[in-house]
């Protein structure tokens, strides 16, 4: 499927959120947390990667969307924060999230906060545009 426009995209995504997480729709806006601001858990993750293949027939590889088991690598994450190596191993997997919210102190916890309905914009656009 060819897709002409970010707002397209943004459209698309923004049905696939209000469908997968139950929010309305003008709780979707591009800076929105995928977990903070809309509520979504790891469940939803799965379910939200589905219907974004379906939507845009994209085929989403395991952890490339979303990180995945960061937090029983030891190499990874060391006293709640994230190592420079799941910071190099994030962005090279990730080129569609703004890593820089974690850049003060790459707390795990702050990781939430960089999955926005921007960076799934984002993702899409690469992933239609490749």
């Amino acid at each position: 499927m060819t897709v002409s426009s970010r707002d397209e995209i943004f459209d698309k995504i923004k049905e696939v959120l209000e469908n997968a997480l139950g929010v309305d729709p003008e709780e979707v806006t591009m800076d929105a947390t995928l977990i903070g601001d809309l509520g979504a858990e790891s469940i939803d993750f799965l379910d939200i990667s589905f219907k974004l293949e379906q939507e845009f027939s994209i085929k989403i590889e395991q952890g490339e969307l979303f990180p995945e088991n960061l937090m029983s690598d030891d190499s990874l994450v060391e006293d709640g924060k994230l190592t420079d190596k799941a910071m190099e191993i994030l962005k090279e997997r990730m080129p569609h999230v703004d890593f820089t919210k974690l850049d003060n102190g790459r707390s795990v916890d702050q990781l939430s906060e960089v999955f926005t309905v921007a960076s799934l914009v984002d993702f899409v656009q690469r992933k239609t545009t490749s």
